[in-house]
């Protein structure tokens, strides 16, 4: 029997993003959702100032319970990760295990933008406020994911969407220690390595989390599909 995957993406990306990981796992058996994130992807037409972290939690909390889902493996990619953590906390009942991909680690009561540095965070608010009055970051250049193939790099730099800024600026609320005590651990993209993500390894570390390398850069499930796939199939087999 197969197990079932929920794969939540990151920043500016949506669903679509793990098309082709999604398609591997299910030809092995497993059943996988995709949710997108209110104010991305197909849902960008919804994209307002009172989306936040909370409003993304509950989208895939809510997926959950409406898709009457169990025993999940809930993978969360870059900021999906903190996502994901937010979900582990609420929804523990319906997971079996917890994944974060190249993802955020933040402690409790921390937001998406702390973990960055001060040129970032700035660079990043005020971009937005330039490009969209503070409602929403505007896209970014598809190589800063990592992506070098030219095909690749232009199917995802069709497909990403402005982020809403709110979300970046909230914090994180937790009641239970990061994973809610479920099964988890961490991959990390190592070639190229995401500049972002790399001071919250120690973080994981000492939180004594499982680190796996998947070689391959930060977009790992656009980039490195079949290898994501087998990854997080060993993982959860195991």
């Amino acid at each position: 029997m197969g197990a079932t995957f929920v794969l939540v993406h990151g920043a500016w990306h949506g669903g679509w993003c793990w098309r082709d990981v999604a398609a591997l796992l299910r030809g092995r058996g497993h059943a996988v959702t995709t949710p997108t994130l209110t104010g991305l992807g197909e849902r960008a037409h919804l994209l307002s100032a009172a989306i936040d972290l909370d409003t993304h939690i509950t989208d895939i909390v809510s997926h959950m319970a409406c898709e009457d889902l169990r025993d999940v493996v809930l993978v969360g990619h870059s900021y999906g990760g903190n996502v994901a953590l937010g979900v582990a906390d609420r929804a523990a009942d319906r997971i079996a295990r917890l994944i974060l991909l190249d993802a955020g680690f933040p402690e409790s009561g921390e937001t998406s933008m702390d973990a960055l540095d001060a040129r970032t965070r700035s660079g990043r608010v005020r971009r937005a406020r330039e490009s969209s009055g503070g409602l929403s970051m505007p896209v970014p250049p598809a190589e800063d994911f990592g992506i070098t193939d030219p095909v690749q790099r232009a199917w995802v730099q069709a497909h990403l969407s402005p982020h809403p800024l709110r979300t970046y600026l909230t914090p994180l609320v937790l009641s239970a220690p990061r994973g809610n005590g479920l099964p988890a651990c961490y991959i990390a993209c190592t070639d190229p390595a995401y500049r972002a993500m790399q001071p919250l390894l120690a973080r994981v570390r000492q939180a004594g989390w499982p680190i796996h390398a998947l070689a391959t850069g930060h977009d790992a499930m656009v980039m490195a599909p079949e290898a994501t796939a087998d990854l997080l199939e060993a993982i959860t087999l195991r």
